[in-house]
């Protein structure tokens, strides 16, 4: 029955996005990485990243284009590029909904990067990957 499905949450599980090397920051930044984080000791599987930019932008609904990425594995205290996004986007919100397998359960979560929040007022140091940006963990 219901109470026999277990309620697992998703912790140590992070989405970040990083100016790209070699761009100033002085100036407008075009390109930024996005990653994917895995805090955890244990390695994830299956893992499906689905990414949608969404949003009302001038009095006009605008919405990107779903892209999706699959990856294998991730081993536990290790990260992946998940995409380049453009400053082009940020005015939208910016959804990552992360579905993997972890300890035979599947699990998901959205992480949801709201508009005009990827800017560097918001950086913090980024784990593993060593470098400032905007992560939600």
């Amino acid at each position: 029955m219901l109470k026999d499905i277990p309620n697992l949450k998703v912790t140590n599980i992070g989405v970040a996005i990083v100016p790209r090397e070699g761009q100033n920051l002085d100036n407008e930044v075009d390109l930024w990485d996005a990653y994917l984080i895995n805090l955890k000791k244990d390695p994830i599987f299956n893992v499906i990243v689905n990414v949608t930019g969404y949003g009302n932008f001038q009095n006009k609904q605008q919405k990107t284009a779903p892209f999706r990425v699959f990856i294998d594995d991730l081993a536990g205290n290790s990260f992946t590029k998940i995409e380049a996004i453009s400053s082009d986007v940020f005015h939208l919100a910016n959804q990552y909904w992360i579905s993997f397998r972890l300890d035979n359960h599947m699990l998901d979560r959205k992480y949801i990067f709201v508009p005009e929040s990827i800017s560097e007022e918001n950086f913090t140091e980024i784990p593993l990957i060593g470098k400032k940006g905007v992560m939600i963990l």
